[in-house]
C-alpha cells in the first residue's frame, strides 16, 4: 500500500479519507481547521499535518476536496501549497468541483514540475462517500491515472479517464445540468399530484416503475412531500456548481436556458433561508 494525503476533511473528505486508511494506506491528512484533522487522527489513525506543503512531502498520490477554485488554488500554489512537495512521478487529485480552466492550468503546472494532475470531481454526495459508493469522473493523462485509479477505488463504485486535464471537470458539469432538470420536473409533478388530491407515495410507487423512475425519483421524492431537506449536497454548492456550468457555456457560445432557470429557481431557495437545505428543496417554492 503506499503513502498518500488528503487535503479537506469536509462532509465529502473526511470519509474519503477514511476508506484510504481502511484500505491499509498511510494516510496523512490536513484541514484548515486542525481539529477537525486531529478527530480524523483519533478516528482512523495515520497522522495529521500543519500545511499541505507538509501533507504532500514523499507521498504517491496526494488528494484533495475543497470548497471552491480559490480554495484549490490556495492548497496547491499558494503559500505551503501542496505542489511545492510534490515528488517527481507522484499524482495530485483534486476531487474538487472546479472550472475546467483551472484545472488545465494545474494540469500544466504540475507537468512543469514533474508529477501528474488529475481533475476528478465526484457524484453520489455524503452518502456515497460514506459507504465507498461515489462516481468519480476524471480528466488527464493516462500514466497518472494508472497511478490513482487503484487507490480511487477505495471509496468509489466507478472511475472513469473521460478524456485530458479539464474532461473530468466537464462531465459533471453535465451531470449537475441533468440533475437540476430531474429535480425540478420531480418538484413540479410531486406539487401537481398534491394539489389534485392524489396520494403522493402511491403515484411515485407506480410511476418509478415506468419510465419517469430516476434515483431522485426513488431516493428523494417521499422526503420532498414530507419537506425535509436534511440529506447533504447543499443549495449553495448546486448554485456554485452552476455558475461554472454557465460560465463555461458561455466560453462555449452554447444557451443552456433550463440550466439558467433552474439555477435562478435556487436563488428564490437560498432567499427562503434555504441555504443549506439538499438540492431537493426546490418543491419549496411551490410548497414553502
Amino acid at each position: 500500500m503506499g503513502k498518500v494525503a488528503f487535503i479537506g476533511l469536509g462532509v465529502m473528505g473526511y470519509p474519503m479519507a477514511g476508506h484510504l486508511a481502511r484500505a491499509g494506506h498511510d494516510v496523512t491528512v490536513f484541514n484548515r481547521t486542525a481539529a477537525r484533522a486531529e478527530a480524523w487522527v483519533r478516528d482512523y489513525g495515520g497522522g495529521s499535518a500543519m500545511t499541505p506543503t507538509e501533507a504532500a512531502q514523499d507521498k504517491d498520490v496526494v488528494f484533495a476536496c475543497v470548497g471552491a477554485d480559490s480554495d484549490v488554488r490556495e492548497v496547491t500554489l499558494g503559500d505551503g501549497g501542496a505542489f511545492g512537495a510534490m515528488r517527481v512521478g507522484a499524482v495530485f487529485v483534486d476531487h474538487t468541483t472546479v472550472s475546467a480552466s483551472l484545472a488545465r492550468e494545474l494540469a500544466s503546472a504540475a507537468a512543469d514540475r514533474g508529477f501528474g494532475f488529475l481533475d476528478a470531481p465526484v457524484s453520489g454526495g455524503e452518502a456515497g462517500a460514506v459507504n465507498g459508493q461515489l462516481t468519480v469522473m476524471v480528466g488527464g493523462e493516462r500514466e497518472a491515472f494508472d497511478v490513482a485509479e487503484p487507490v480511487i477505488g477505495a471509496y468509489a463504485k466507478m472511475v472513469r479517464l473521460m478524456g485530458p486535464a479539464g474532461a473530468g471537470q466537464t462531465t459533471k458539469m453535465v451531470n449537475q445540468i441533468c440533475i437540476t432538470g430531474i429535480v425540478q420536473g420531480l418538484a413540479e409533478a410531486l406539487h401537481f399530484a398534491l394539489e389534485a388530491g392524489l396520494d403522493a407515495d402511491a403515484v411515485v410507487d407506480v410511476i418509478s416503475k415506468g419510465a419517469a423512475q430516476s434515483w431522485q425519483m426513488e431516493n428523494r421524492a417521499a422526503t420532498m412531500v414530507r419537506g425535509e431537506f436534511d440529506f447533504g449536497f447543499a443549495v449553495d454548492w448546486m448554485r456554485k456548481d452552476l455558475a461554472i456550468v454557465l460560465e463555461e457555456a458561455k466560453r462555449l457560445g452554447l444557451s443552456l436556458p433550463m440550466t439558467a432557470l433552474v439555477d435562478q429557481f435556487y436563488a428564490d431557495v437560498q432567499a427562503m433561508g434555504g441555504n443549506r437545505n439538499d438540492t431537493s428543496s426546490l418543491i419549496r417554492r411551490f410548497r414553502g
